[in-house]
């Protein structure tokens, strides 16, 4: 019998307890909800990331190429596929892309996915976080591949290198390529983030 008054009044306090533990507990929950709230905004509005995009390169190993060398359609698409990155990098908010004139004529002199790093070397002139450079790799008119590449210029380690196999030598056939590229990997979220 006294084991079950010890438990009966055991019970009564802490029922009488339970309101102020809730109370305690819900209030400690919410201030952390609200702690959290406060840092995702700061957060999301970090600064942009300055890039330099440079002109895409051909790398044409097909019979044609050989043959008849480079072509102007294929040197118009290179440039358009560049502008249209530099674009939708633009658009998209989570980039400045930097204006790569003033070193225009020494990138076109240089094979940047070959020069050693100088990519980054002009970025940096730029005042650029990133340099990206693309890559066109031509097998046939039918067959083609488009990389991307992406490097820190502090550190020049390639943060992010992305490709897509298309085909067709066409403008909306390079337009789409670079459009996948763009939507599933540069511009998807957490592209690239460690796991």
């Amino acid at each position: 019998m006294k084991h079950r008054r010890f438990v009966l009044r055991y019970n009564r306090r802490f029922v009488a307890e339970l309101p102020r533990i809730l109370w305690v507990t819900i209030m400690r929950n919410l201030s952390i909800l609200i702690a959290l709230t406060l840092l995702v905004p700061a957060a999301a509005h970090a600064d942009p990331s300055k890039v330099a995009v440079f002109d895409f390169e051909l790398v044409d190993t097909s019979l044609q190429g050989e043959v008849d060398g480079p072509r102007a359609d294929e040197q118009r698409r290179l440039k358009d596929a560049g502008d249209q990155l530099r674009k939708a990098l633009a658009e998209s908010g989570k980039f400045i892309v930097l204006d790569i004139a003033p070193v225009h004529a020494a990138a076109h002199a240089s094979n940047l996915q070959a020069c050693g790093g100088c990519d980054v070397k002009y970025a940096q002139q730029l005042g650029a976080d990133l340099a990206i450079t693309g890559l066109v790799q031509k097998v046939s008119n039918l067959i083609l591949n488009m990389n991307i590449y992406l490097r820190d210029t502090h550190t020049g380690h390639l943060v992010a290198a992305m490709s897509a196999d298309f085909r067709g030598n066409t403008d909306e056939s390079w337009s789409r390529a670079t459009s996948y590229l763009l939507r599933n990997r540069l511009l998807a979220p957490n592209y690239g983030a460690p796991q």
